[in-house]
């Protein structure tokens, strides 16, 4: 069964709408749902009131339960450095742009190494991303 991700600019749209319910499977689609604890980080931090934070709380809840919360590994850490570096030569990111997209490319390169497909609006980075490391996203129509 096909594995996806959703990426925090796919959940903050959800939640600037209202919308706070998310199935950990698409019926529709039959693809399977995991949450990245990267993006979990970024949802909350950026929890602005306590319903919101609730409902990212239920999210963890949901996805820890049925064991689908995927954490960077070590090794994960050590290839975000280096797809970095090589983002940062190529596209003469300078500090504030290389700091925005470690989270994205932690996402990437762990979400390659499970075989879980990344879903963004954010279309633009993942897409450099994925000139230095191999993983698989899809553009999430806001």
């Amino acid at each position: 069964m096909p594995a996806a991700l959703l990426d925090s600019s796919v959940y903050i749209s959800a939640l600037r709408i209202g919308g706070t319910a998310i199935a950990l499977r698409s019926t529709e689609s039959g693809v399977t749902l995991w949450l990245s604890a990267v993006v979990l980080a970024e949802l909350l931090a950026g929890a602005r009131d306590r319903d919101t934070l609730s409902s990212i709380e239920a999210l963890e809840y949901d996805f820890r339960k049925a064991q689908r919360l995927l954490v960077p590994e070590a090794s994960d850490w050590s290839a975000a450095g280096k797809v970095m570096a090589r983002l940062a030569i190529r596209y003469d990111y300078e500090a504030v742009g290389r700091g925005r997209l470690l989270n994205d490319v932690l996402i990437a390169v762990s979400a390659g190494r499970k075989g879980v497909t990344v879903v963004s609006a954010n279309a633009r980075d993942f897409a450099r991303i994925g000139e230095f490391t191999p993983f698989t996203w899809r553009e999430q129509l806001a």
